[in-house]
Parts: C-alpha cells; sequence; structure tokens
C-alpha cells in the first residue's frame, strides 16, 4: 500500500489488540498488541500473531510480553518497535511520506500518558500524532450523531480499560474510566477455576472460556467447554467440563465494578442529557461488549435500555480512522494534543 501526502490513518492501539483503519479501505491490519523479545540479545523474534501464539509456551530466554496495560504503555521500548513494524507492514517500508495518524487513548489518561502516546507513534514513523478519546471515537465508529445537542451514552469495554461517557454537542459532558475490562474477566476466571477446582489455567485457556461459555446474564441455554489445565494438589494435568452459569459468578466483582461506574456516571448526568439517554439507550462497544447478556445486565440494573453496537469491536478503529480524516481540523485546533 502507497500513501500520498493527504493520507492520515487511525491507530486502535488498545491493551489487547492493535487495529489499524485507511481511509477507503476499513481496517487493514488486525494483531494481538504482543511482543516476542529474546532476554539475551533484545531481539524482536515475533509480534502479533506469532507471538500471541507463543503465551504460556516460548522457553526461559523468550519474553512474550503485552507492551500496554490498561489502555497505557507499560514498555516505551517494545510499543515503539511493535508499533513501527506494524506501520511498516501497512505503508511499506520506504518512509518519503509518513503518514499522520490518530490514536485513541482512554478518557482518564494523564498529560504525561498523551505526550507518551503522541512520542511513541511519532518515532515509530509518523509525520505527526494527535489523540482522540476512545468514547468519542467509538460512538463515531457506532454511527451516533455526537454533533447533535442530544446525550448519547456510551460505554466502551476494551481489554484493559472501560470508559464510560454521555456525550453531547461533539464533546463529553461526564465521563469516567476504569482499569477493569476483558482482562479482568479472564483473571476472574483463573481465580475462580483455582479456587473452586484447585486447577491452574493459563490467559489463553480463560480467553477461550470467557468468548465460549462466558456469561454475565444466565443462558436460556446452557453451553458447556471442556478445557485442560494442571491440578494444584498433584501437579499434574487434568481435563473437565465447564458450563456458562460457572462463569456468572467468577465475573461478579469485575461487573460490580463496572456497574458501579456506570451509575456514578448516570448520577452526574444533567437531567435533560439522562432523558435523552432514557429515550435512546445506552450503546455498547468494544470487545468486552460481546461477553453474553452484558446488555441484559446492564438494562435490568439501570434500568434503561441498552444495546450492542453492530461491529462493536471495530468501532474505536473505525471512529479513530474516520476523526484522522479531519485531522488537520485537529492538528490546527490542538484539540488532542
Amino acid at each position: 500500500m502507497r500513501f500520498f501526502d493527504n493520507d492520515s490513518i487511525g491507530i486502535d492501539l488498545g491493551t489487547a489488540n492493535v487495529r489499524i483503519y485507511v481511509k477507503g479501505k476499513g481496517i487493514v491490519l488486525n494483531e494481538p498488541a504482543v511482543v516476542a523479545v529474546n532476554k539475551s540479545t533484545g531481539e524482536v523474534l515475533a509480534i502479533g500473531e506469532e507471538a500471541h501464539d507463543m503465551l504460556g509456551r516460548a522457553p526461559g530466554n523468550i519474553a512474550v510480553v503485552r507492551p500496554l496495560r490498561g489502555g497505557v504503555i507499560s514498555s516505551y521500548h517494545d510499543t515503539e518497535r511493535m508499533l513501527s513494524i506494524l506501520l511498516r507492514k501497512v505503508i511499506g517500508r520506504k518512509l518519503f511520506t509518513k503518514p499522520n495518524v490518530m490514536v485513541c487513548v482512554p478518557s482518564g489518561v494523564t498529560d504525561v500518558e498523551r505526550r507518551a502516546l503522541i512520542e511513541v507513534t511519532e518515532d515509530a514513523g509518523a509525520r505527526k500524532a494527535s489523540l482522540i478519546e476512545e468514547p468519542i471515537a467509538a460512538a463515531i465508529g457506532a454511527g451516533l450523531d455526537i454533533a447533535a445537542p442530544c446525550g448519547s451514552m456510551v460505554i466502551d469495554i476494551g481489554g484493559g480499560t472501560t470508559d464510560v461517557a454521555v456525550i453531547s454537542l461533539g464533546g463529553m459532558v461526564v465521563h469516567q474510566s476504569i482499569k477493569i475490562a476483558g482482562d479482568n474477566f479472564d483473571d476472574a476466571i483463573m481465580r475462580h477455576m483455582k479456587k473452586k477446582y484447585n486447577i491452574l489455567i493459563g490467559e489463553r485457556t480463560a480467553s477461550a472460556i470467557k468468548v465460549n461459555v462466558g456469561s454475565a446474564f444466565p443462558r436460556e441455554e446452557q453451553v458447556v467447554i471442556e478445557i485442560a489445565g494442571r491440578n494444584v494438589v498433584t501437579g499434574l494435568p487434568k481435563t473437565m467440563r465447564l458450563n456458562s452459569n460457572e462463569t456468572i459468578a467468577a465475573f461478579e466483582e469485575p461487573l460490580y465494578k463496572m456497574l458501579e461506574i456506570i451509575h456514578n456516571v448516570l448520577e452526574r448526568t444533567p437531567p435533560e442529557l439522562a432523558s435523552d439517554v432514557a429515550e435512546n439507550g445506552i450503546c455498547l462497544t468494544g470487545g468486552g461488549a460481546l461477553l453474553y447478556g452484558l446488555d441484559k445486565l446492564i438494562s435490568v440494573k439501570t434500568g434503561l435500555p441498552c444495546y450492542v453496537a453492530d461491529d462493536a469491536i471495530s468501532c474505536v478503529a473505525i471512529g479513530t480512522g474516520k476523526s484522522a480524516d479531519t485531522m488537520a481540523y485537529h492538528l490546527d485546533a490542538n484539540v488532542y494534543e
């Protein structure tokens, strides 16, 4: 792919996945945000899907890491190298024409974290980097009219953070971010399996349980998955069958914290906007929104209609990419820097 001088791209730099959106082409890259590094030489051995396949299986001389945690950079060097390689995949090796890049960030990040994201993106090969808050990007990607004088409530549940915001006239009127999201669901499953069954499982197995049988609300028909782990008592491998009802109990703690900030945002929402939310409903985006029954649970607990956006997992990337189309305005106005 080649870019012209006026081209800009949008990056959903998530804790779990990196998605790159190009105008006219849509999402052209979707890779896990994982890097495999040789501990002795510091050489990057693999990134993305290839590195993700190494999780829990790599020998001691290879570190398989996620360079982003909680929506922010935990390892600057690894993030820069990962982003540089992924950008090169999209724009080619010759960077005579560097693209402007719009990157989404959680709404609760600090100024220092914002500056770090801008610097790492420019070091990775961007001509100019700018930022957009995830709830705004998610709302745009979900097709909501954020410029209208009407309240829209968005809950974006990613891998590391959950962002809750009420948006009107193009800005966030009330918002709150919490570092409780998809990764915490995985952790909750691992703790549940160890506590109840004395079985240790890895991140990949926990994620498979969440995706295939995970539930936030009782299902009409139970679904079952067969899993394998290591028995803590005997130290030997063990297989067992797990049903979806088990995961409701496992998810209780992270879901309680998530519901708490949703209530906090609703309590601080101005009455006129609250009536708009009651009429239009709450829009769920992000990979965590796909957890079975989460929309039903939120609707029951808040008394408000709640729905999952079309292509919820891609909303932030799509919204970030569409915002990159008007990036010249953002850069001139210094809106996101």
